[in-house]
């Protein structure tokens, strides 16, 4: 009897160290802010340099989603109304005498800490030092190239309208150029941030105008969500029997997500988040990752399709690097890096395009256009998971290195996720891949498929001739956006 007891106390003491190692900042899909996202890669991440002596950067290209936000305005609203079901849930509880000693105080009258607020979705200040720090980290890891004086067309930085893209890049800009000015005592120095407008910027927004996405995701939305349910369902029961209150499953949906809201941006974890076991953590980030992977990733072909002119774009400047270099061209007569902010629409679509966080089998079936395996259920491990793949300012940075050294490649590419070197499944697993291989094996298979067909196949009329194509793609495209009174308000924007 003892021994058993013994064996029984050592079981409870065992689950609640593991409990205590548990950080539910790590497991907030694309919600997650980037120092912990960076953290995860640093610890998973393969250590050894692959780039061989005598290569050197001559040019970056770098995809970057925002930086940490505060909720959008539908957020707050669902939050809101948590608070009124909340404290009805409370006085229905008092009336039937019910006991309350399993709630948490918190519960007990709490209101939204965004509550009154009119508007949302901003760049908070967590925000603006994820990119600024970023910046820094680029300028010191590449020096010899951010060695010159800026200029516009040498360093062009690009972002959406959206102002958390935009208040994204200056913030980058910032760290990238410190004290490479003469304003004010942090010696900074003026730069330029340029957009498209929504309606044309196929190459950061490119979902805003693609109909045929926009159709596809609306028909999926509800498949997603009832593939959701059954993890929902099973926690909201827990919940009830754990505190004793009838919540329901938008209950369960909302409470994750103030989980997230209050981690991420309030950096509190032992309220909302501590309701939940790290089991049911676990199942609610899975859910979440189904969703990205579905409506956003590897789940459709459109998806990532929809993203080729950011891919040309990519290879078009890495290929206007090597002319540079093999013409020798002046220095401040070229372009080094060209510097990209956005949104979790872009970088995953992008990270898919290259084939990242991929099998090998798996990348086959890509270039094959044939569907993939959801990401596997917890316990089970899996390489997609959105708060790695897309988190605050998560980024892809392709580095364009000359070797003139070797024989049978002069140009390689890096592909960096995260600051961190990843393996590309469709170069034979390696991070440092010859350029004209990476276009052959990565790039090419893709560009089958332009932007006009991918979006609006279905609506072209056969006798349209080509010279009017990119008039009708604006038309259609602004007749989209004047259509869509809202913009998308998921967590992953």
């Amino acid at each position: 009897m003892f021994a058993i007891l013994k064996l029984l106390l050592l079981s409870i003491s065992s689950q609640l160290n593991a409990d205590q190692g548990f950080d539910v900042r790590r497991h907030l899909c694309t919600v997650t802010r980037y120092d912990v996202a960076k953290d995860m890669a640093n610890t998973s991440a393969v250590a050894a340099n692959n780039i061989p002596n005598g290569c050197t950067p001559i040019h970056v290209n770098l995809v970057a989603r925002h930086g940490t936000r505060s909720p959008n305005k539908k957020r707050m609203r669902e939050l809101d109304k948590l608070a009124s079901h909340l404290g009805e849930l409370i006085r229905e509880a008092e009336e039937q005498n019910l006991s309350l000693e399993k709630v948490p105080l918190w519960l007990r009258g709490w209101k939204s800490p965004w509550r009154g607020k009119l508007k949302g979705g901003e760049l908070i200040r967590k925000g603006e030092e994820e990119l600024y720090n970023l910046g820094i980290r680029i300028r010191e890891r590449f020096s010899e190239l951010f060695d010159e004086e800026y200029h516009p067309d040498v360093y062009p930085i690009k972002a959406t309208q959206v102002p958390r893209a935009s208040a994204s890049a200056v913030a980058f800009g910032m760290g990238l150029l410190s004290e490479k000015g003469g304003l004010g005592p942090a010696q900074h120095r003026a730069f330029a941030v340029t957009s498209e407008i929504p309606a044309s910027d196929i190459i950061l927004r490119f979902h805003d105008c693609c109909g045929n996405y926009k159709d596809f995701k609306k028909r999926q939305e509800p498949a997603v969500d009832k593939l959701k349910e059954p993890v929902l369902d099973e926690i909201t029961s827990a919940l009830v029997s754990r505190y004793g209150l009838k919540f329901t499953r938008q209950d369960t949906a909302t409470l994750w997500s103030l989980c997230k809201q209050e981690a991420s941006v309030l950096d509190i974890t032992d309220r909302a988040c501590g309701l939940f076991s790290p089991s049911e953590v676990a199942l609610l980030e899975w859910a979440d990752d189904l969703e990205l992977f579905v409506l956003k990733g590897y789940g459709n072909s459109i998806n990532y399709r929809m993203g080729v002119p950011l891919l040309e774009d990519v290879v078009q400047s890495m290929e206007q690097a090597i002319k540079a270099n093999e013409e020798k061209h002046p220095p401040g007569s070229y372009e080094k890096a060209r510097l990209r902010f956005a949104h979790a629409e872009t970088v995953v679509p992008f990270t898919c395009l290259l084939g990242l966080f991929l099998e090998g089998s798996e990348f086959q079936k890509i270039r094959r256009e044939e569907p993939l395996e959801l990401p596997p259920k917890p316990p089970q491990s899996r390489n997609w998971r959105g708060s790695i793949v897309a988190p605050f300012a998560g980024n892809n940075m392709l580095v364009l290195h000359s070797c003139p050294a070797n024989s049978a490649s002069k140009y390689f590419v890096q592909v960096l996720h995260n600051e961190q070197p990843i393996p590309m499944t469709g170069c034979n697993g390696s991070d440092f891949c010859p350029f004209e291989e990476f276009k052959e094996k990565i790039v090419a298979p893709h560009l089958k498929h332009d932007y006009d067909s991918v979006c609006t196949a279905k609506l072209e009329e056969p006798e349209q001739k080509p010279a009017s194509s990119k008039l009708s793609q604006l038309f259609r495209c602004l007749l989209s956006l004047q259509n869509d009174d809202t913009r998308s308000t998921k967590d992953g924007l």
